[in-house]
């Protein structure tokens, strides 16, 4: 019986995990119900853990904390989609909770697991049940109650599979949606995906192979999952104040966390064995730091009068230097631009003729990417850190990407606000209200405002035949979607155009902006734009060549 694990075991426990989820992946995207091409939770859950084999593959480590250290961070950078960035947060949690072990007990996993769900579960701030967290909080509380009683790692592992596997099974009475499609959830089944490989590793069922390969960049995944939406919240406080504290005493960082949250909004700490970073707004900015000194001496302090437009900073450089003149030294940009500006933006966009047109709009970076091809946590930081900019506003133009952007925000040393652009369309429009002569709160105000007037029809094709809320599709037909939500299909596109044209009607809209994807012909997109314009007399219709993947049209009305 085994009692313990050491590093060499959480690392092949780690690698089994992987391989799992890379071998049946396409079994996890196939259990989402809806029909759009988006290449679902599988493939965003196994490239996530991909990223966590290939660093333990790069790094010498000698004890558990260090190895599940190493997963945790690799697994934050790398992660993809919600699903992905759940995932990060469940071994973030486990990391924590080891840091510093040699070697790990049965009732130190297991409180290492449940401490995980803790961290899911705080990052998200709408946790929806019946998902991921529902499945790992049940199998944790199992594991838990497993190891008050018994030193057997493997038993404690198997506990905690029956829960997990009771409460997969159980999402579909939490969820009407997979009840009507007979299927658990995707982000439930790869996390018992997860912890079934690495029990395997245990009882010699599963073995990890030699080395983990990088994905191929050529060959994008397709992804997608189904969470709740994550909202940043309005700016009700009147400073933003950031800072640094070096760590140099045993205080809890969840206690600085708590006193917070009581003095404001917007609250991100994140902690190492050295510091810990804050972000926070307030109307009591001299509250927070001297409650920060308690911890430490502060090492960076930077805090901005929202309400007055005025900016006071502290350890800021003191003017921007040139711009590189040279083609020699523009190729050889820094990981980590200087500042030449107050305000940059990244853009997530895919398809050429979109992020020309993202740069003609002032985009400074372009993350390629979008639905089937989600960007990591790292893709996005990196362009963040190629902004030549203090503050850098994220346009993720996705629902799956808006967590994995959020994730950017205590990695960079940029001030990073994400606006939660679901949509291309969308991020066209904040673009078009970006006005970076403006406050930093008045921008992020303005644009969160614009994108609210905007609805975006986009048409698709049938990943699968599906009967989904009451529409009976057929594999191949066109799809056409009204703000997520979904009108219906057919096989005939300008049926699809025209139940598009009937949905926007209610509408009122004065512009109606089509952009057309790679496989549409010019003359074609301008038959949709003389078909809408006809349902929609009194709009102003424009064509624009987008290029994008995937979708066929993507259609904004304001």
């Amino acid at each position: 019986m085994r009692e313990i694990i050491d590093a060499a075991a959480l690392r092949e426990m780690l690698l089994c995990a992987n391989a799992a989820l890379e071998e049946n992946k396409q079994k996890i995207n196939e259990l989402n119900v809806f029909p759009v091409p988006d290449g679902d939770t599988g493939t965003n859950m196994s490239l996530t853990m991909n990223s966590a084999a290939i660093e333990l593959g790069r790094k010498q480590t000698e004890t558990v904390g260090a190895v599940a250290d190493c997963a945790a961070s690799a697994l934050l950078r790398g992660a993809r989609g919600n699903s992905g960035v759940i995932l990060s947060l469940l071994f973030r949690g486990i990391a924590k909770s080891l840091k510093g072990r040699e070697t790990a007990s049965v009732a130190e996993f297991a409180a290492a697991v449940s401490a995980g769900v803790d961290a899911a579960y705080k990052a998200v701030m709408k946790p929806a049940e019946g998902t991921i967290l529902t499945v790992s909080r049940l199998g944790a509380q199992a594991a838990v109650a497993f190891a008050k009683d018994s030193t057997d790692f493997e038993g404690m592992l198997d506990a905690l599979l029956v829960a997990a596997r009771e409460a997969l099974a159980d999402t579909q009475n939490i969820n009407p949606v997979l009840r009507r499609a007979g299927v658990v959830d995707a982000g439930g089944e790869g996390f018992v995906l997860v912890m079934d490989a690495m029990l395997g590793y245990l009882q010699g069922r599963t073995a990890a192979p030699v080395t983990a390969a990088a994905p191929a960049a050529a060959q994008a995944p397709k992804e997608g999952a189904d969470f709740s939406e994550f909202d940043t919240g309005e700016i009700t406080f009147g400073y933003c104040t950031e800072f640094i504290v070096a760590r140099e005493n045993s205080k809890s960082p969840e206690l600085l966390r708590s006193f917070l949250k009581n003095l404001g909004d917007c609250v991100v700490v994140v902690d190492d064995d050295e510091i810990i970073k804050v972000h926070v707004h307030t109307n009591v900015p001299g509250e927070v730091l001297t409650e920060a000194l308690t911890y430490g001496p502060l090492q960076t302090v930077k805090i901005e009068n929202m309400r007055n437009q005025h900016t006071a900073l502290s350890g800021k450089d003191a003017a921007p230097e040139a711009a590189a003149g040279t083609a020699a030294e523009a190729e050889a940009e820094p990981e980590v631009a200087k500042p030449e500006k107050q305000f940059g933006v990244v853009a997530v966009s895919a398809g050429e003729g979109m992020a020309n047109l993202f740069r003609e709009l002032g985009v400074d970076r372009v993350v390629t990417g979008g639905q089937t091809m989600n960007p990591s946590t790292e893709d996005i930081l990196t362009e963040v850190n190629k902004t030549p900019a203090e503050v850098v506003f994220v346009l993720p133009n996705n629902k799956n990407i808006i967590m994995a952007a959020q994730q950017c925000i205590p990695l960079s040393d940029k001030k990073v606000i994400v606006i939660p652009t679901k949509t291309v369309p969308q991020g066209i429009t904040a673009m078009l209200s970006f006005d970076p002569a403006s406050a930093e709160d008045v921008i992020e105000a303005e644009l969160s405002a614009a994108i609210e007037s905007v609805h975006t029809a986009q048409i698709t094709y049938a990943a699968r035949d599906s009967d989904f809320d009451g529409h009976d599709i057929h594999k191949g037909e066109y799809l056409a979607l009204m703000d997520g939500a979904l009108l219906g299909s057919d096989a005939d596109l300008d049926k699809v155009l025209t139940r598009i044209a009937d949905a926007a009607n209610d509408l009122d809209p004065e512009i109606v902006s089509i952009y057309y994807g790679e496989d549409v012909q010019g003359d074609a997109a301008q038959h949709a734009a003389d078909l809408l314009g006809e349902r929609l007399p009194m709009a102003d219709v424009n064509v624009v060549n987008g290029g994008q993947p995937v979708y066929y049209y993507m259609i904004s009305f304001e």
